[in-house]
C-alpha cells in the first residue's frame, strides 16, 4: 500500500486558532465579494446625483413652468424696470420690467426642445449614414465618408449660420442648423463601431447560418453598435444647448420677445455695468445645465463599458 501524506497545515503563531492557508475560499466569502462589488456599482456619486437633480428641475421648467413662477415672461410690470434680485423678484427684472426668473423658467422649453430636435436630426441621419458606410463598404463607404469629411472641414458656427440664412430665423430652423452640423460626427462614430462589430465572430456565424443581410444588420450589428453612440448622444445634448444659446446671442435664433436663454444673455449685454444680473443669471444657468448633461453622459459611458 502506498503511503499518502496528509496536506501540510500552516498555523499562525500569533493567533489562538490555526489558519489553513491551503483551504479554498468559501462560498460565503465569494458571495460577500460579489455583493460588495454590486453595491459599488449601484452607488450614486454626489456629483452625478446633483447633475440629475439639476436636469430634473430644468425638465420640470419646460413641462410645467407655471408651477415655479406666477409672473408673465412676456409682459412687463410697471415701475419695476431693472430691479436687482430681491424677495419679490428672485433674479431681478429687465429693462421692460419683466421678471428674469420667469423668463428663464419659460425659456427652458425653447432651449431644451431645440437641443433635443437638433440631436435627434444628427442621431437619425448620422446613424443611417454610418450604418450604410460601415456595413456595405466599397463605393458607398467612400462617398459617405467623403461627405462626412466635407462637413467636418467646415467650422460648425459658419455652417450653422449658412443654414439659418437659407431657412430663416426661429427656434426650429436653428435646431435644424445645429442638427445638420452634428450629422458628420454621428456618422463617423457609428461607422467605426459598425466596422468593429461587422468583423466579430458572432456576426460571421449569423451570416454563416443563413441569415440575410438586413436581418443580421437589424438584430446583431445595429444593437451592438449603439453602446457608445448612446453616451455620445447625451453629450451632444449639452453641446446643442450651447450652440443654440450662441446662435440666440448672435441674433440668429428665436426672435424677441421669446425667452430663449441665448437671447436673454444678448438682451442684457447692454446693461452689464448697471444690471449685471441680466447676463450673469442666464449665463450661469446655461453653464450649469451643460455641465450637468456632460456629467450624466460620462456616467452613461462608464456604465456601458
Amino acid at each position: 500500500m502506498s503511503h499518502v501524506e496528509a496536506p501540510e497545515r500552516h498555523f499562525n503563531i500569533d493567533s489562538p486558532d490555526p489558519v489553513d492557508w491551503t483551504a479554498p475560499a468559501s462560498r460565503d466569502a465569494l458571495c460577500d465579494t460579489k455583493s460588495i462589488n454590486r453595491k459599488r456599482r449601484l452607488a450614486i456619486e454626489p456629483g452625478l446625483l446633483l447633475a440629475s437633480l439639476v436636469l430634473a428641475i430644468v425638465l420640470l421648467w419646460a413641462i410645467a413652468p407655471g408651477l415655479f413662477t406666477s409672473y408673465n415672461p412676456i409682459e412687463g410690470i410697471p415701475r419695476q424696470q431693472l430691479k436687482p434680485p430681491s424677495a419679490l423678484h428672485l433674479l431681478g427684472t429687465d429693462s421692460l420690467g419683466r421678471d428674469l426668473y420667469a423668463r428663464l423658467v419659460y425659456g427652458a422649453v425653447h432651449s431644451l426642445s431645440g437641443a433635443l430636435a437638433a440631436v435627434g436630426i444628427g442621431l437619425v441621419v448620422g446613424t443611417t449614414l454610418g450604418l450604410l458606410a460601415g456595413s456595405l463598404g466599397g463605393w458607398v463607404e467612400t462617398i459617405v465618408m467623403r461627405i462626412v469629411d466635407v462637413l467636418l472641414s467646415v467650422p460648425v458656427l459658419l455652417l450653422s449660420l449658412s443654414i439659418i440664412i437659407l431657412l430663416g430665423f426661429g427656434t426650429i430652423n436653428a435646431a435644424i442648423a445645429v442638427g445638420v452640423t452634428s450629422i458628420a460626427s454621428f456618422a463617423r462614430l457609428v461607422r467605426s463601431e459598425v466596422v468593429t462589430v461587422r468583423r466579430s465572430d458572432y456576426v460571421e456565424a449569423a451570416f454563416g447560418s443563413g441569415g440575410s443581410f438586413l436581418k443580421v444588420l437589424w438584430r446583431h450589428i445595429l444593437p451592438n453598435s449603439l453602446t457608445s453612440v448612446i453616451a455620445y448622444t447625451a453629450l451632444q445634448i449639452g453641446w446643442a444647448i450651447l450652440q443654440l444659446s450662441t446662435l440666440g446671442f448672435l441674433g440668429y435664433g428665436a426672435p424677441p420677445p421669446t425667452p430663449e436663454w441665448g437671447l436673454l444673455i444678448a438682451e442684457g449685454r447692454n446693461y452689464v455695468a448697471t444690471a449685471w444680473w441680466l447676463t450673469a443669471a442666464p449665463g450661469i444657468v446655461v453653464v450649469i445645465v451643460v455641465l450637468s448633461v456632460n456629467r450624466i453622459s460620462q456616467a452613461i459611458g462608464k456604465g456601458s463599458r
